[in-house]
């Protein structure tokens, strides 16, 4: 059996930037194991499969490792593929989720997700994590199923240095770790270890929980984000309350077809 393979860069206006994800679109469902075997032989930190679901999109993710509930780069690199290179014609792609409906509009060169809110809440550090981390916030937080951890400044976070061995012991799916911006509103990383992923280079998801942190802090509805991996991301970002929009450019990289 063949199926066609895209690879495209998400939340970047060049190739060689923001993030890749592996986009394989199905006309029927193919096994989980099938499935979770393509994404570790892709080694990207993630691969989008999706099939046509009436006027929708059914839309999963798997990293080299498990399967997750919400991918932001995967699914705006799988939005740019149904735009460029399958026909779509509308403005708006709509998909459905392990964690709902989700939305993608297109504006222009940029694409727009329209994900849930995860507003963080308080809670104390972990056992373990500062010394996994290699610094200590100022405040720790708790999303759906990441932390999130708050620094002084954009040079803190450029500077951390995790040990992932020790990330990967922690009881959590990923780890955040944000300051204030010197060139955007706010910077960040991410860290999943855990999930076969030690530093994802631009995490959509990561945004759902930073973006109402930050609105709320800084008293904006609008904002500029980037994230600072090797490869870099620039999102722009908004807070609506129960939901946010994150947008960014994508770039095809690659197109061509697998035989399994």
């Amino acid at each position: 059996m063949k199926l066609p393979l895209y690879q495209v860069d998400a939340f970047t206006d060049h190739l060689f930037g923001g993030n890749p994800a592996a986009i394989c679109p199905l006309t029927n469902w193919i096994p989980d194991e099938v499935m979770q075997k393509i994404a570790l032989e892709n080694s990207l930190s993630e691969t989008a499969f999706f099939v046509k679901d009436g006027h929708a999109y059914h839309i999963r993710w798997f990293t080299p490792t498990l399967e997750v509930r919400l991918c932001g780069h995967a699914t705006l690199a799988s939005s740019h593929v149904l735009f460029n290179h399958l026909g779509y014609k509308e403005d708006t792609i709509h998909f459905h989720s392990k964690s709902g409906h989700l939305e993608v509009g297109k504006n222009g060169d940029l694409l727009v997700l329209d994900f849930p809110s995860d507003e963080p809440t308080r809670v104390a550090m972990p056992e373990g994590m500062a010394e996994a981390i290699g610094g200590i916030p100022k405040e720790c937080y708790m999303g759906k199923t990441d932390y999130l951890l708050v620094f002084d400044t954009q040079e803190d976070i450029i500077r951390l240095q995790p040990d992932f061995h020790l990330l990967k012991q922690l009881p959590v799916r990923g780890i955040i770790i944000t300051a204030k911006g010197d060139e955007s509103d706010f910077v960040s990383r991410f860290f999943a270890p855990a999930a076969g992923v030690d530093e994802d280079p631009v995490t959509g998801s990561a945004h759902t929980t930073l973006i109402p942190y930050w609105s709320k802090l800084l008293g904006k509805r609008k904002m500029k984000a980037i994230q600072l991996s090797a490869r870099r991301g620039h999102l722009d970002c908004e807070n609506l309350g129960d939901r946010v929009l994150i947008g960014g450019e994508c770039r095809t990289y690659l197109t061509g077809e697998i035989t399994i």
